[in-house]
């Protein structure tokens, strides 16, 4: 199910069937079709024989459908995401999106395989194929992402070079050490040489890179971007010749500042993307389909949407017969009410109707229990760890931004008792804590960050971009340890903790970021975890998410890893108390 290649293709069956000298498996009778080539609507019939749309006009079919009006258009497709995020196993995160219209993406498991490697890889790559999403892949180009932190494993291009050969595979992931690239590290190059010589895509990863820095970056044939925060960014980029992904995660939302950048002369170059988003946003707000409707809604003409969120796609990645309403492409297929609202009625994948109104038409079951290896792993615990003698009056401290994962580097009065740097509830500043989970080393570190807003207990998590070491914030050390142990206990996941106890826990054991039940169970405990979060204070709607992008040392301005703080803007670490004076 769901195999169908070109070399299948039933050429002489096709001609025939679109001639109308044969007749249809299933003619879709009355519909009005979006055509993302004109950017018009056309109506008529749509004639699926097997897996593949023969034409569109007026048709006979073995099964007739009648559309009465409804709109029909491409199933759509996420040009960028981290599985991973979602929190669930492939074929979990399968039945969240598919029944929003979803019939492809686009697929970096870079998280995983900064943990577990090419053990990851192949693991994701195992779960993703034959069910009724179509999974393409990235292949991690930056695993570490950097020097500044201690993850899993490391892969170099010889790693990567025999997967470059299969199908599914369509390039290089997120070139994210763009300083890297700049410089020629030979690491990175190798990686690059290899996908160029493969004939593929490299995606890029460079947030607020500009002027000649940028040109040498889109010189190593780096081809797209979905960093960009502002339609200034996005411009500047997009006149280099920058396929531009326009994000909306569970954290990152881009989608508003960059709509304007839709227009009828530049909707083939832009693409809508994920990149993280959670199991609990999937269900309640929807996926691609959300963006379509956002995107509407601030102002971008339907179909240029539509063609952003479908064709734009399929072309930027080399994706042959997918995304368009056309004779001889896959009949990926999706059903709406209307144009404006986007309401999903039916998904059709390769001519089999698999969701119906909101709902799988056939239910998936749990993938099979992955045997995959330990993955947190720490040194022990001591109070000492986490306590901050005072060196100084000012300290620097993580500045959180809303609805972005860059940050602020701020400079704060310490709030200093019995010597020790504490954390400062009345001004929201807390203490943060990365501890190294994969080779049970000595290596954590502790600063403090600004703009979460508890005013108690703690939040701990294992999802810790890029490397998820585990990532602790805290107005205490005591509900800090707590929580990392039942972290520990769990084999990774998210815990919340106030006054020594436990108040609410996700375990992840596939990695420490995913779970091993169904969608919905991880659904209502991501639910359970936000209402204790913000009973300790925080008005944030996305918590976790956002303390995960706290330790990614590649975008701007302050960060922090097990090893320490780091100036990403300068690209090294600094000092606590190192502060201008």
């Amino acid at each position: 199910m769901f195999l169908a290649r070109s070399e299948d293709y039933p050429l002489d069956q096709m001609i025939d069937v679109a001639a109308g000298r044969s007749r249809a498996d299933i003619v879709l009778k009355n519909a009005n079709v979006v055509n993302v080539f004109t950017s018009e609507v056309n109506k008529g019939d749509i004639a699926i024989h097997g897996p593949y749309i023969a034409g569109i006009g007026s048709y006979v079919g073995n099964e007739v459908i009648d559309l009465k009006g409804k709109y029909v258009v491409p199933s759509f497709i996420d040009g960028h995401v981290h599985v991973e995020s979602s929190m669930v196993m492939p074929i979990q995160y399968a039945r969240a999106v598919v029944p929003h219209g979803t019939g492809s993406v686009v697929a970096d498991p870079h998280e995983i395989a900064n943990v577990l490697g090419m053990e990851g890889i192949l693991y994701m790559s195992k779960s993703m194929r034959g069910g009724p999403l179509e999974f393409y892949m990235m292949l991690p180009s930056c695993v570490p992402s950097t020097d500044f932190e201690t993850n899993g494993v490391s892969l170099d291009f010889l790693d990567l070079k025999p997967l470059m050969t299969e199908h599914y595979v369509l390039g290089l992931a997120e070139a994210m050490n763009y300083v890297g690239v700049i410089s020629r590290e030979p690491s990175i190059l190798e990686k690059i040489r290899v996908t160029l010589q493969m004939g593929k895509r490299i995606d890029g990863h460079a947030p607020e890179i500009k002027d000649l820095d940028l040109n040498a970056y889109v010189a190593a044939r780096i081809s797209s971007e979905h960093e960009c925060t502002t339609i200034d960014e996005a411009r500047r980029k997009l006149a280099t010749g920058m396929h531009i992904h326009i994000r909306e995660g569970s954290t990152a939302k881009d989608l508003k500042a960059l709509a304007n950048l839709i227009e009828p002369n530049t909707a083939m170059f832009c693409s809508f993307v994920t990149d993280d988003r959670n199991t609990l946003d999937l269900i309640k707000k929807g996926h691609i389909d959300s963006m379509v409707r956002e995107a509407i809604a601030y102002g971008v003409d339907p179909i240029q949407a539509i063609k952003v969120a479908t064709l734009s796609t399929a072309r930027h990645y080399g994706l042959q017969y997918i995304g368009a309403v056309a004779p001889g492409y896959h009949a990926d297929l999706v059903v709406l009410d209307s144009l404006e609202k986007v309401n999903v009625k039916r998904v059709y994948k390769q001519g089999v109707l698999v969701a119906k109104d909101g709902k799988m038409v056939e239910d998936f079951g749990i993938d099979e229990q992955p045997r995959l290896r330990r993955s947190v792993n720490i040194h022990y615990l001591e109070t000492e760890d986490f306590q901050v003698k005072a060196r100084g009056d000012h300290m620097n401290v993580i500045g959180m931004i809303p609805d972005q994962i860059i940050t602020d580097r701020l400079i704060e009065e310490a709030k200093v008792e019995d010597g020790l740097v504490v954390s400062d509830t009345d001004r929201d500043i807390v203490k943060i804590a990365i501890i190294e989970r994969h080779n049970a080393s000595e290596p954590r570190s502790v600063g403090f960050v600004k703009g979460l807003g508890i005013k108690e207990g703690a939040l701990v998590s294992s999802i810790a971009h890029d490397s998820h070491n585990i990532v602790a914030v805290a107005t205490n050390d005591r509900d800090l340890i707590e929580a990392t142990v039942q972290i520990v206990r769990m084999q990774g996941g998210i815990a919340v903790a106030k006054g020594g106890e436990i108040l609410e826990s996700l375990p992840l054991p596939i990695a420490g970021l995913m779970s091993d039940q169904p969608i919905e169970h991880v659904s209502e405990k991501i639910q359970d975890l936000k209402d204790a979060a913000h009973k300790l204070g925080t008005p944030l709607e996305e918590p976790f998410m956002a303390m995960a992008f706290l330790s990614l040392p590649v975008i701007p301005k302050l960060k922090i890893t097990d090893l320490g703080l780091v100036d990403v803007e300068r690209f090294r670490f600094i000092d606590l108390f190192d502060v201008p004076t």
